[in-house]
């Protein structure tokens, strides 16, 4: 499976870049979290599996989350690193640059290609930690959470393959709806679920269970943050 997920890689121009993902790590998490931030709260982090295929499906209200996802998921905590699946034009210009460089691939939202689910599927079966934003976009606002079908259809077509894929609800919360210089910032693990069974209504049955675990635990994050009540 390694040569498998090598070949690809190469494929897709894709891969962590050894030198690169360090200084990354390090300016992202300790020198721009550290202070934009007065404080980071992390909850559920024993939720993470240490090994194994990891799916984490996490809310998304703002362009933080992606620094907030390896802070408390990464390779500090869990030993690997948060592989994202991103839109196309997220990986454009200097900003896909650097994305292609710290493990990031895109996917087309409206016809996903084969090669990618491959990829896709193939970092798991390698025991990495996918990220995966079942809204497919940034909800800015308070509004509910809202799953497209694309997250269970994959983890089916991983199943397919032998692949027992454990996905991680996740929930990120922040002091103000968008989030301030100097505000609080929450991040809080569910207990990882499975998809169980085949075809369309496995994967409906499987979206209303996450849709009740995102959201819980995003409401976790915003009472740690003190936005609720």
């Amino acid at each position: 499976m390694a040569s498998a997920l090598a070949t690809r890689e190469t494929a897709l121009s894709i891969g962590i870049d050894p030198f690169l993902a360090p200084l990354a790590m390090v300016m992202t998490q300790d020198v721009v979290l550290g202070n934009y931030f007065r404080e980071r709260i992390v909850l559920g982090q024993d939720n993470l599996p240490m090994e194994g295929p990891v799916l984490l499906a996490p809310t998304h209200r703002a362009r933080w989350d992606a620094l907030m996802l390896p802070m408390a998921a990464g390779r500090r905590v869990t030993g690997r690193d948060c592989r994202f699946m991103v839109t196309v034009d997220e990986m454009k210009g200097l900003q896909g640059w650097f994305l292609h460089r710290l493990g990031c691939f895109p996917v087309d939202q409206t016809k996903p290609s084969l090669t990618t689910l491959r990829y896709a599927i193939d970092l798991m079966a390698d025991g990495q930690q996918l990220v995966v934003f079942p809204e497919g976009r940034i909800m800015r606002s308070d509004e509910s959470i809202d799953l497209q079908q694309g997250l269970p259809r994959l983890v089916q077509l991983a199943q397919r393959q032998g692949v027992d894929v454990q996905v991680v609800p996740v929930g990120l919360g922040y002091s103000e709806v968008r989030p301030k210089l100097f505000g609080r910032a929450a991040i809080c693990f569910a207990k990882p679920i499975k998809v169980v069974g085949t075809g369309r209504q496995a994967a409906k049955n499987f979206n209303i269970e996450l849709f009740d675990r995102m959201h819980a635990a995003e409401q976790a994050a915003l009472d740690a943050v003190g936005r609720n009540g």
